[in-house]
């Protein structure tokens, strides 16, 4: 109850989430340390009127991590939830999602395709060595 407290502080919003999710959407929401990720996944949650086993789905499969909002400054993200509260539709960047998880190729921000195809055959060039 304590981490509840602490995680959603206000009162006015707890209210009516608690019109929206069970107790058990909750309990799997209060681990996230990000405040925007949290913030994320309940709203989509509110909207999508998701069940707990979906929320535990999106949320094993890293949905927060590959939509678009997720690469953008943590004020913008602010302002997207904001009016994600408030008009309840959902933005190209909440929806858009990357099918691929590239970070462990270590590319910067900006590639070419050439420089994908580079990384992935020297990671898996070194997966022989192993």
């Amino acid at each position: 109850m304590i981490q509840f407290s602490e995680v959603f502080p206000e009162q006015k919003i707890v209210a009516s989430l608690m019109r929206q999710l069970s107790w058990t959407h909750f309990l799997e929401l209060i681990p996230f340390k990000d405040p925007l990720q949290r913030d994320f996944y309940v709203e989509i949650c509110c909207i999508e009127r998701w069940s707990v086993r979906t929320l535990r789905k999106k949320i094993s499969g890293m949905l927060y991590e590959r939509t678009a909002i997720s690469r953008k400054p943590a004020k913008l993200i602010k302002q997207e939830l904001k009016s994600l509260r408030k008009q309840d539709t959902l933005t190209p960047g909440l929806v858009f999602r990357d099918p691929y998880f590239l970070s462990f190729l270590g590319l910067k921000d900006t590639y070419s395709e050439k420089d994908i195809e580079s990384a992935i055959l020297r990671e898996k060039d070194e997966f022989a060595e192993c």
